[in-house]
């Protein structure tokens, strides 16, 4: 049980309508199994994903279809919001890192698309079996800090199911179910960095998880909305429940003059 990480180093900068597949190709020797983490970025550059923008906090309205929180500090604030994509984070996944002045990244229209398309060409090009996960970093409920996750996959289970099963003392699993695409992206992004220029790495000897490019995508990792716990911030739940009352105790008054 035993994988390991690299960096696929000489990448050149990716610009609009670059065949990504190709260039990753021509930069490593892949083989059977292996699984590549790229990150999000070189994605929307490939795809044309660049959009100028005088203004980010305008371009992170654009994307947004729903407001989780928000949250004000010295010189800004911060907005938790769901994107076009259905993925909950900070700033709707607008970039203004490692784009040209005066232009901000969005993120690939459809990122489980995405990494099929790659994940095709990549294996047209090699006759190998490969799988594709689609990075992106965000930060955790109740945790400090930011890792790398997947928001696209392709050729890859992004789950391991193993509810039905038993545990090493022969208890029952119940619950139990690691996202491993998550899992295998947040490893990939401990050699690929944020600021070294390596934006894709091999994940190699986790062949287990590799299979068809119909596989569930990244998309089904989102927790529906109906089992979504923390739904909004708690300082809006309070503000809402607060409205709420308010308005019931004015809904009763009103009926209680009429009567």
């Amino acid at each position: 049980m035993a994988y390991s990480v690299e960096g696929i180093e000489g990448l050149p900068e990716i610009g609009r309508g670059d065949d990504l597949a190709a260039i990753i190709v021509a930069a490593s020797e892949l083989e059977d199994g292996d699984i590549l983490v790229v990150t999000s970025k070189v994605v929307s550059k490939a795809e044309g994903r660049v959009v100028a923008a005088t203004d980010r906090e305008q371009a992170i309205t654009d994307e947004t279809v729903r407001v989780v929180a928000t949250r004000e500090f010295p010189g800004g604030v911060t907005r938790i919001v769901e994107n076009r994509q259905g993925i909950i984070g900070a700033a709707a996944g607008v970039d203004a890192s490692n784009a040209p002045d005066g232009t901000v990244l969005l993120l690939p229209v459809d990122p489980d698309a995405s990494a099929r398309a790659l994940a095709t060409g990549i294996r047209s090009l090699t006759g190998r079996s490969i799988g594709v996960i689609l990075s992106d970093t965000l930060g955790r409920p109740w945790r400090e800090g930011q890792t790398d996750i997947a928001i696209g996959a392709a050729g890859v289970h992004v789950f391991d199911d193993l509810r039905g099963g038993t545990d090493a003392a022969g208890k029952p699993l119940v619950v139990t179910m690691p996202c491993v695409a998550d899992e295998i992206a947040s490893a990939a992004e401990l050699v690929k960095g944020k600021s070294a220029g390596v934006p894709v790495a091999v994940v190699r000897g986790l062949g287990r998880y590799v299979g068809a490019l119909d596989l569930p995508g990244a998309r089904t990792i989102q927790r529906p909305s109906d089992r979504d716990l923390f739904r909004v911030g708690a300082d809006e739940a309070y503000d809402n429940g607060y409205r709420d009352g308010f308005e019931e105790s004015q809904s009763e008054g009103s009926l209680r003059r009429e009567s």
